[in-house]
């Protein structure tokens, strides 16, 4: 038989497959997400999270150290609020003693080379549910979310912050956002887009760990519809424009045409959030037999990264940076 075009040569042996590999997913490209609460050496399970908990200050600060001497460059906040400290105002959002300012001035204290990225959105705040403020329909009113968003950012980033991570899907709050913090001295504090962030199913166990489920109706106002995809690259394109030092997509698996999108029309790192709900499926088909985690987990990890992912947020963070020498 003639054949001189055999790819297969080039499997045959480890070392020659290591030569042929196209992408590479180190610790270095991989955000840490953790749920912090009030109290002290406290810490609660997330059922629909397998192996994640809320945890108190002086654990998260412990997660961090782990994470730093594991290699993972940076962790991502999200405040679990006594529901007692949410309005329909979301005052509680820009306190400059409250939780994340407290959290974030730790963790600098305790582990200053370790990223701290906040979320700034109106959710886990508002006694509604939604990222913003609403009018007496329900309605999420955009200028006037913005305004609080901006509080909220610079509380953050008075304590420390070194990324702050807009989540909530207004329009123009990374203009608003990008000139408040430069002209209040914080030219140097970055700004993670959630640029293409769907209205999707999900987000279940993330809203379950922070008790942030809309009250009343859905987000569909303000998060995009998961049939567009046009419209992710015009949210990009006014993100890019108007100061964003990342863009990212949410939920990850199920938008990696769109993590491609962004890859290929933008030159800023483009993060991809690997969501709970699709951290969930697999530690559920893990947990039952039917799939092998050490084998499925960095395998649907490599496929963000095949899809454009520079960044990486995931809640399998530290299970990879654990096995990434032996992949």
């Amino acid at each position: 038989m003639e054949n001189s075009n055999r790819p297969r040569r080039m499997r045959k042996d480890e070392f020659s497959r290591r030569l042929m590999r196209e992408h590479h997913l180190r610790t270095d490209d991989l955000i840490y997400p953790v749920f912090v609460m009030e109290g002290h050496q406290k810490e609660e399970a997330i059922p629909s999270m397998p192996g994640i908990k809320r945890q108190s200050a002086d654990l998260i600060i412990d997660t961090a150290k782990e994470c730093f001497k594991l290699g993972i460059p940076a962790i991502a906040l999200f405040p679990v609020i006594d529901v007692n400290l949410k309005t329909e105002d979301a005052k509680e959002a820009y306190n400059p003693k409250g939780l994340i300012p407290r959290v974030v001035a730790l963790l600098k204290q305790h582990v200053p080379q370790l990223g701290v990225i906040t979320d700034v959105a109106l959710d886990p705040y508002t006694s509604h549910g939604q990222d913003g403020l609403i009018d007496a329909s329900g309605y999420v009113l955009n200028d006037e979310t913005v305004e609080v968003l901006i509080k909220q950012a610079l509380s953050h980033a008075k304590a420390g912050a070194d990324i702050v991570a807009p989540s909530d899907m207004m329009d123009g709050r990374i203009g608003y956002l990008r000139d408040e913090l430069d002209n209040n001295g914080f030219e140097n504090t970055g700004i993670m887009a959630y640029t293409a962030k769907y209205a999707r199913a999900f987000y279940g166990p993330f809203r379950d760990a922070l008790n942030s489920a809309p009250k009343k109706g859905d987000k569909k106002t303000y998060q995009m519809d998961f049939r567009n995809t046009r419209e992710a690259l015009l949210e990009a394109e006014l993100d890019y424009n108007e100061g964003a030092d990342f863009l990212m997509v949410k939920p990850a698996l199920h938008y990696m045409d769109v993590i491609k999108s962004l890859k290929d029309s933008f030159n800023i790192p483009i993060a991809a959030y690997h969501v709970s709900g699709e951290c969930a499926m697999l530690s559920a088909a893990c947990k039952n037999g039917w799939l092998d985690f050490n084998k499925a987990m960095p395998e649907t990890l490599f496929s963000l990264r095949r899809a454009g992912a520079d960044i990486i947020l995931t809640y399998f963070a530290k299970d990879y940076a654990k096995m990434a020498s032996k992949l």
